[in-house]
């Protein structure tokens, strides 16, 4: 089975660079080969779940790539798959003959095989691999239209926002090997680190999964990603990048748990996300803002299970969020290319006009909000139980995000089944690429409402490997039900109200807190000014520095030209006058006279005879 595993992996990453790096010429047969590639990814991934095997290879001296699929994974590679072929099956129609159709479904098929890799990473450093490729092939896809300014740009606040919360990862690498308490850096190990190095670890995992994950205060990204195709925008709300930093969480819930303050920070910043980012989704006019803005709340919910260490919670949160969050947005995006438009008012009728995918949004919806049988409405109860074991504080503040959630979700309804205020014309058939996929989701939402039945909820617990989480009992179930009923049923009644005016505080909160702004004003503008002032004293100081010394170098050199060269000049011809005197006065005594020779043989002799006798 372990070839399967790295099939599984090695599949939609191989066919998605063949179809990136073949470009334009495979753009007839890439829809094609792109959905055939994630079908046969999906009956690996089921193949695998059932056997979980677990593969080595290896990678660094000491540090192996390991990939695994057990636990969490073998939910989570089902999931992906499942979702990543019922997106690129909408894509078919979604992204027309006249696109980069080989561009797009191979980048496509890149991001769900980094994704694929994340889940059944066992390693950290396999995991930092995958969690770079996912964020690149992400500014790629949200950039897709490249030639549009605005596109690009948002394409890069959303990647940089995300790579910045990324050194996290790598500063909990580095710290795991700092501890010598981490040899492989296996995941499952990084709890047992220590002291100071598991704080900091902690903290880079925390800061990363923030980061990736789109919580507080790193939210605002996923407003600028909307830039994207439609197809992008629900595989990256769903059951990819945007919740990897949850499943990340989920599967280092001891490291949370072992740090002691972790799990607290981790609960609570899940908490508040889930009732702000909720708030700015009721504040929002656009649907596909308003989608936006509830992912950043729903995986609010996730993030507060693994803090509170309800992980069998915050997975069926996942898997039901999933589901239901590519329905959502596979629809606004059908919406988008048959109307033109994803203003909620300009979509009043749309779910009238559109049988189909006024049905399977309203699926996607009352999920969302909660409203039972469906299976959020049991995942955020045995998630909230959780809460409520460690703090009531937390479950309060946690309840009242399930409120909110289904008010945002009653909005969107309310809109788009409203009557067209000018008659609607006669409704057209959806393609069937695109009917297919939304009626796909829409069941397996249905067919997750299996997970309000305890049976299910064991099982899957059992398949986590955890135990003795608490049940939520039924005043909770009944409690958190009737909310989102009489919920939806209110902002139904009140419909009227959501076409007034928005105030000052309701245009703050649609902008989405104006949290990118403050970004740029405490981070990027700082960080600007600063590079600023380096770059001025690297121009006026360094630089001024470097040409000063040059200038000076030049100057010794001509003064040396002009001095110290004239000066040896003068001592070598001194030396070469002497030389010459010295041979004249030398040739003086060769007359070329034997008798001559003779007289000066006898007095040199008579000479060092002196010298001998005055010496003794």
């Amino acid at each position: 089975m372990s070839a399967l595993l790295w099939t599984l992996v090695a599949l939609p990453l191989t066919v998605g660079t063949l179809l990136a790096v073949v470009g334009r010429p495979a753009d007839r047969y890439a829809p094609t080969v792109a959905v055939g590639t994630a079908v046969a990814a999906l009956g690996l991934a089921v193949a695998v779940a059932f056997e979980h095997p677990r593969v080595e290879a290896p990678l660094l001296e000491g540090l192996p790539a390991g990939l695994a699929v057990d636990g969490l994974s073998r939910l989570m590679v089902v999931t992906v798959t499942a979702v990543t072929a019922a997106v690129l099956l909408f894509s078919v129609a979604d992204i027309g003959p006249d696109e980069a159709r080989a561009r797009f479904f191979g980048l496509m098929l890149l991001f769900g095989g980094a994704m694929l890799t994340t889940v059944t990473a066992t390693t950290l450093q396999v995991l930092l691999m995958a969690w770079e490729a996912m964020g690149a092939t992400s500014w790629a896809l949200i950039g897709y239209w490249w030639r549009d300014p605005e596109r690009g740009h948002a394409a890069n606040t959303a990647f940089l926002t995300t790579r910045a919360a990324d050194l996290g990862l790598y500063l909990a690498a580095g710290a795991a090997l700092a501890s010598g308490q981490v040899g492989s850096l296996a995941l499952d190990e990084l709890a047992d680190a220590t002291g100071a190095w598991s704080a900091v670890i902690t903290a880079g995992v925390i800061v990363a999964a923030f980061g990736k994950s789109a919580q507080l205060p790193f939210s605002f990204w996923l407003s600028r990603a909307m830039q994207g195709p439609s197809p992008v925008s629900a595989l990256l709300h769903s059951a990819t990048m945007v919740v990897a930093g949850a499943y990340l969480l989920l599967r280092l819930e001891p490291l949370l748990a072992q740090s002691g303050w972790g799990g607290p920070v981790v609960a609570w910043t899940g908490a508040v996300t889930a009732v702000v980012l909720g708030l700015v989704a009721v504040a929002q006019t656009d649907l596909k803002q308003l989608l936006a803005a509830s992912t950043c709340a729903q995986i609010g919910f996730m993030v507060l299970a693994a803090g509170a260490g309800a992980v069998t919670g915050g997975t069926l949160q996942l898997m039901a969020h999933a589901a239901a969050k590519s329905l959502a947005f596979l629809v606004a995006g059908a919406w988008l290319t048959t109307l033109g438009t994803k203003s909620l008012p300009a979509l009043r009728g749309a779910a009238r006009r559109h049988r189909t995918a006024g049905i399977t949004f309203s699926v996607a919806a009352l999920a969302l909000a909660g409203v039972p049988p469906l299976a959020l409405w049991a995942a955020k109860d045995v998630l909230l139980v959780g809460a409520l074991e460690d703090n009531t504080a937390l479950y309060l503040v946690g309840l009242a995000g399930t409120v909110i959630s289904a008010v945002y979700s009653a909005k969107a309804l309310w809109f788009v089944w409203q009557p067209a205020p000018v008659p609607e014309e006669r409704e057209e058939p959806l393609p069937y690429a695109t009917r297919l996929p939304l009626v796909t989701l829409a069941v397996a939402c249905a067919a997750l409402t299996v997970m309000s039945f305890p049976p299910v909820r064991d099982a899957v617990e059992r398949v986590l490997g955890g135990g003795g989480q608490p049940e939520p009992h039924a005043w909770e179930l009944y409690l958190s039900g009737a909310l989102a009923i009489a919920v939806v049923a209110f902002v139904w009644m009140r419909g009227p109200q959501l076409l007034a005016p928005p105030g000052r505080i309701t245009a703050w909160a649609s902008d989405w807190l104006r949290l990118e702004s403050a970004a740029r004003a405490l981070l990027v503008d700082p960080v600007m000014r600063l590079a600023g002032a380096l770059a001025a004293f690297d121009d006026r100081v360094l630089d001024r520095a470097v040409e000063g010394t040059a200038r000076s170098s030049v100057r010794l050199a001509r003064w040396a030209d002009a001095r110290a060269e004239q000066l040896v000049d003068g001592a070598v011809e001194g030396v070469a006058g002497g030389a010459r005197a010295l041979g004249r006065w030398a040739r003086r005594p060769q007359t070329g006279q034997l008798h001559q020779y003779l007289a000066q043989a006898v007095a040199a002799f008579t000479v060092l005879a002196v010298v001998l006798v005055l010496v003794r």
